[in-house]
């Protein structure tokens, strides 16, 4: 049982936590304060003054020598016999801490709590009451409160880790801090059966099961524990403290979704703009409450403990709150499970904002970048419009995404270059589906961008070649519709009057105009603000677009003529064209019936001077006598006729002209015969 009523440690022995020794060298009913003095309630006057800080304790030399190492080589080394005075500003645990042990060297009752044991071992340490002086000596005794009473339960070992923030780094060296967070995250890995909830005075909500009042503080059956049922306990350490649990917990086996869930939980607790709007703009009034819960808790500002922050260049001193801030970003950076979704990427996003204005570790900030770009697709474009804090630069930081974007790229090829090792009966099927959800994922990314780019084309200070960047980053084929990116360069050019020819022509050649929509084409078509190639080319795809469609509908009217009635599927396409549409495929068809006229009109003409090329011919044999005929006559003769007979072949007529058809194949008939 990790936490149950009879877990109060006031009144408990050792374990009820009474800590008294059996031998004093001087009686007394106990110790008496005045002012900021501590006095001992005996008839023997003192004769020893140790001073802890701004207190001042009336002691005897005899009580503290018998059990305190320190106390033995402070006046038995010192070259000043009649020593009677001493100061230790460097006791850890201060005043409370030395109160309690000088009582346990008087033998009088110490009552052991969580919240003063984590002082007592400490100050216990640094005044050597070792078992070498006398058996049970204070060290002995509170390690072993620690061992068997502390570590056991789960609401001890939040209170002791959180008192020992002002021990540091005795704490450390005393393997407490260790020992906590290793009991923690058993417990938070566990089955929470026997856990009071709430015991940091957060009131029970709906999240949080209500739990009988049994011997065993057990959660009924009914109720159902949710699975971050220890965030908001976890929440209150410090930064340093919070991430040795968190990495205990991750070496327990947690699954990377809580853990990731409770630094988000972390974060909203410590960085409250960063949950609330997003912002990241701290200043000192705007969380002045978070601030002084931290200094009364001895803040975020200590010497020793966990040294893994990295410091961060920066031009200007910060507060101290803005180091504070800093340091808890480059903390949970640096904690963050490496798997995909283990956070949101609105949380990285936002993490990375104040991460840029509060100037955190480049190193840490790259990481951060890969991170979102592991997740770029789920970002928004409010996500996206982070400031830029370097002066005489644009609005919004564009190399930013930039890079996010470059990082987005770099792990869609690392991802399509190695796939998972699978059978071979399911490797089609895998390579179809990562196909498929890549493409949707640049689609979505190249929205984004286009968004983006639509945004931040109004600040005057973006340069066409930023610009001209981010629109080329993504591939073509990411993009199945350019409208988006001809609203961004639309925008650009009004916000950005004075381009040149050139630089217009340049900008819009990151553009297809092949992949514009009919609205699209039609506001290009009468944009002034664009070059006038470009126009052309607006209408020219546009024009293709409309014969292909014509062609299309053609063969489709065709082929669906030979299975199902045409007057209907006819309704239904014109139901659902445009209007604008069916006008230009109206005129289209009534241009198409009219060439068709024209040109049987000239297969009529042609017809009828081929039947007066024959009447010619025959009139001219007629006069010609038909004995002296030469050779070179009949070869021309010979030569027409075959002339004749191809164009003939070649030409097909209606059953309107078979009758001159019969006639022209008839003649040559009878003037073969008069020939012979």
């Amino acid at each position: 049982m990790w936490d149950s009523e009879s877990e109060s440690v006031t009144g408990r022995d050792y374990g009820n936590g009474i800590l008294s020794s059996s031998k004093h060298g001087v009686k007394t009913d106990g110790f008496e304060q005045r002012d900021h003095s501590w006095y001992v309630a005996t008839d023997i006057p003192s004769d020893f003054l140790v001073q802890v800080g701004d207190v001042n304790f009336h002691l005897h030399k005899y009580p503290l020598l018998s059990r305190s190492g320190k106390m033995n080589r402070l006046i038995y080394e010192s070259r000043d016999l009649d020593l009677n005075k001493v100061a230790l500003d460097d006791l850890p645990g201060g005043p409370k801490a030395f109160e309690l042990a000088a009582k346990f060297c008087y033998g009088i009752a110490v009552d052991l709590t969580a919240a003063n044991i984590s002082g007592l071992r400490c100050a216990a340490e640094y005044l050597e009451m070792t078992e070498d002086l006398e058996e049970g000596n204070l060290i002995f005794k509170t390690e072993a409160f620690l061992s068997y009473v502390v570590l056991s339960s789960w609401r001890d070992s939040i209170l002791v880790l959180k008192s020992s923030e002002k021990l540091s780094p005795w704490a450390e060296n005393l393997q407490i801090v260790r020992r906590c967070s290793e009991s923690i995250a058993w417990k938070a890995c566990s089955n929470p059966k026997g856990i009071r909830w709430a015991y940091t005075g957060k009131p029970p909500t709906v999240s949080s099961p209500r739990w009988q009042e049994k011997k065993d503080s057990s959660p009924s059956r009914n109720s159902q524990v949710p699975p971050d049922w220890w965030f908001e306990d976890v929440s209150i350490l410090r930064i340093d403290h919070f991430v040795r649990v968190i990495t205990a917990i991750k070496v327990k086996g947690m699954r990377f979704e809580l853990i990731g869930a409770a630094i988000v939980h972390y974060a909203g607790k410590w960085l409250p703009g960063l949950i609330q709007d997003g912002g990241g703009f701290i200043d000192e009034a705007s969380n002045s409450s978070n601030s002084n819960s931290n200094s009364s808790s001895g803040g975020l500002s200590w010497k020793g403990g966990l040294h893994m922050i990295v410091a961060g260049t920066k031009d200007d001193t910060p507060t101290v709150q803005a180091k504070d801030q800093r340091m808890i970003i480059e903390s949970l950076i640096s904690i963050i499970p490496p798997q995909k979704d283990s956070v949101s990427c609105s949380f990285l996003l936002r993490l990375l904002r104040m991460a840029n204005m509060l100037k955190v570790a480049p190193a840490l900030v790259t990481e951060l970048e890969k991170r979102v770009g592991m997740q770029f697709e789920q970002a928004t474009l409010a996500d996206l419009l982070i400031p830029s804090y370097n002066k005489n630069e644009t609005l919004f930081d564009v190399d930013l995404v930039q890079r996010l974007l470059e990082h987005f790229l770099v792990q869609e090829q690392t991802e399509s270059s190695s796939p998972r090792r699978q059978a071979f009966s399911d490797k089609t099927m895998y390579d179809g589906t990562r196909r498929s959800a890549n493409t949707s994922s640049k689609m979505r990314v190249a929205r984004l961008v286009d968004s983006y780019l639509t945004e931040v084309s109004r600040d005057r200070n973006l340069s066409l070649t930023k610009f001209q960047v981010l629109a080329e980053a993504l591939p073509e084929s990411a993009r199945t519709c350019d409208d988006g990116l001809y609203r961004a360069i639309d925008s650009y050019l009004k916000a950005h009057p004075s381009l040149s020819e050139h630089e217009r022509k340049r900008l819009c050649r990151v553009m297809d105009c092949q992949k514009l929509s009919i609205d699209a084409c039609m506001h290009a078509a009468q944009n002034e603000r664009l070059p006038l190639r470009v126009v052309v080319q607006v209408l020219f795809s546009e024009q293709v677009k409309i014969s292909n469609s014509l062609a299309n509908n053609t063969l489709k009217e065709s082929s669906e003529a030979q299975y199902q009635p045409m007057i209907s599927n006819r309704k239904t396409l014109l139901e659902g064209t445009p209007q604008s549409f069916q006008e230009g495929w109206a005129t289209a068809k009534k241009d198409i019936n009219t060439l068709k006229f024209e040109l049987e009109t000239v297969k009529a003409k042609y017809l009828e001077l081929q039947n007066d090329m024959d009447n010619l011919q025959r009139k001219f044999d007629k006069m010609t006598n038909k004995k002296q005929t030469s050779a070179w006559t009949t070869g021309w003769k010979k030569l027409s006729k075959f002339t004749k007979m191809t164009n003939l072949e070649n030409n097909e007529i209606g059953s309107q002209v078979a009758a001159p058809e019969e006639q022209t194949t008839k003649t040559p008939g009878r003037w073969r015969n008069s020939i012979s």
